[in-house]
């Protein structure tokens, strides 16, 4: 890229931050066109901090989707998730601090204080207006939040349905600082296929077991062999107990072959070929507290 196009271009990182289960994630598949990471109704369903990469003309956005910031996080794990999502909100250029519309909580307040404390530029994104019966009550409720910080500006949208988005591009636009851009144009995000494979397996986990579970429940996949016309994928699936072992795998393999199924039609969309998926269950116990356990997951991503 020369200078004179080097000059002509904005680029920057944009932080998309937020209690749990505000729809972070949901909104950035929705901004990038694909589906990067696993989406559920369950909270803390995200637990990495994963960049997907909007280019429109001679500008480039940096999502940076990050895990729900809890209030007080016990488990080391959450602990770490927390972490990982007030880094990233230092290192924002804009920050999108996403709220649910017509809900303010303890956790927004915690979030917002953080945004308070860090100073950065800010976009306030109220989220989920489509399940909002009543609109006339928006206004109001955005009336009240946009005195909480000098906002750059409010956003009304949808991630689930898309209203609005193109507003929240404009917006984030607008704002982006002069400089070349950080990733090829094409590219839609820094994680590999092995790891939105991994994602892909645990959002059908998520999705099929209950709530006892859920939360102790981690994949990697550990074998990956492209042959001609499919490829070939081993994934470990690892819990704590034995108890979660059996409900993994369910009463003769019906429910682990239900996950499989859901699993490899996801990858096949997402990948464009036949998968031939293979799933196996181990149980670790105490992985969630485990530093090594986290870091080889990946979980750990603050050093």
């Amino acid at each position: 890229m020369t200078d004179r196009e080097t000059n002509a271009t904005r680029c920057g990182l944009v932080a998309l931050v937020g209690r749990p289960n505000v729809g972070k994630t949901t909104l950035m598949n929705r901004m990038v066109g694909e589906k990067l990471a696993a989406i559920t109704r369950k909270p803390h369903t995200t637990r990495h901090r994963i960049l997907g990469i909007v280019t429109q003309g001679a500008d480039q956005m940096v999502l940076m989707d990050t895990p729900g910031i809890d209030v007080e996080p016990r488990k080391r794990m959450n602990q770490l998730l927390t972490r990982t999502a007030v880094q990233a909100l230092g290192e924002a250029d804009v920050v999108c601090f996403i709220v649910e519309a017509l809900r303010f909580d303890a956790g927004d307040e915690h979030v917002l204080r953080l945004l308070q404390a860090s100073g950065r530029p800010a976009l306030l994104v109220v989220n989920k207006v489509d399940r909002v019966a009543d609109k006339s009550a928006l206004l109001p409720f955005i009336d009240v939040r946009a005195l909480e910080y000098d906002y750059l500006g409010v956003v009304p949208l949808s991630g689930r349905t898309g209203q609005n988005l193109q507003g929240l591009v404009d917006e984030l636009r607008r704002h982006l600082p002069p400089g070349p851009f950080l990733y090829d144009p094409d590219q839609l995000s820094d994680r590999s296929e092995r790891f939105r494979a991994e994602e892909m397996i645990r959002e059908a986990l998520l999705e099929r077991l209950g709530q006892e579970v859920p939360y102790a429940v981690a994949v990697r996949v550990e074998g990956w062999e492209d042959r001609p016309g499919i490829t070939h994928i081993d994934a470990l699936i690892l819990v704590e107990r034995d108890s979660q072992k059996g409900i993994v795998i369910g009463k003769g393999g019906h429910m682990l072959k239900r996950v499989g199924q859901a699993a490899r039609e996801q990858l096949e969309a997402l990948l464009g070929r036949k998968i031939m998926l293979r799933l196996t269950v181990r149980v670790e116990a105490g992985w969630p507290q485990s530093e090594r356990a986290l870091r080889e997951l990946g979980i750990d991503e603050t050093r």
